[in-house]
């Protein structure tokens, strides 16, 4: 694990964008994966470590491995955005252990079920069941495509596009290309 978490952001873009070629499953992410890191957040908002939830330290652990994957944009751009989610999620640990899980877990498997949906489409599997290290590049990835979409790292865009392909819509149709 540690050979594939630990690489340059290059990397692993391009590794994960191989799953992720299809238009309409990309713009899946943009709400599949939010709603995923959000509710991690509210399933990690009520238990605590030292005053602190555990939900901003892990977001801490995190931002360190976003930071020090050599693009320090994208890094702190997905610092950022992972931040609003957390605070966003807080409000429920408030809430009595019933309803805090259940909005938890159920806003967890509805990301999840958007995320399945974007790979219909893609006609793969996810990218996290063959490398673990999807999980964290999954936000990075959809922080990284939007800011493609403003005009931001045509350099970064046009490597990773070298590496995986081009963003196209695949043919439902067609029998699965993978």
């Amino acid at each position: 694990m540690p050979a594939t978490l630990f690489r340059p952001a290059i990397e692993l873009m391009a590794r994960y964008a191989e799953y992720h070629r299809d238009k309409r499953n990309i713009a899946v992410h943009f709400v599949g994966i939010p709603i995923v890191v959000w509710a991690l957040g509210i399933l990690l908002s009520k238990p605590s470590l030292g005053g602190w939830s555990l939900a901003w330290i892990v977001w801490a652990l995190a931002s360190a491995w976003y930071l020090t994957r050599g693009n320090l944009v994208l890094g702190i751009a997905t610092c950022l955005v992972n931040a609003l989610l957390i605070a966003l999620a807080q409000p429920f640990a408030r809430l009595g252990i019933g309803h805090w899980l259940a909005w938890g877990i159920g806003v967890f498997v509805i990301g999840w079920v958007v995320q399945f949906l974007g790979h219909y489409y893609e006609g793969r599997k996810p990218h996290l069941a063959d490398d673990v290290a999807g999980l964290p590049v999954g936000p990075m990835f959809v922080v990284g495509e939007w800011l493609f979409a403003l005009g931001w790292g045509r350099d970064l865009l046009a490597e990773i596009e070298r590496r995986a392909g081009p963003t196209h819509l695949r043919d439902l149709a067609a029998s699965p290309s993978r």
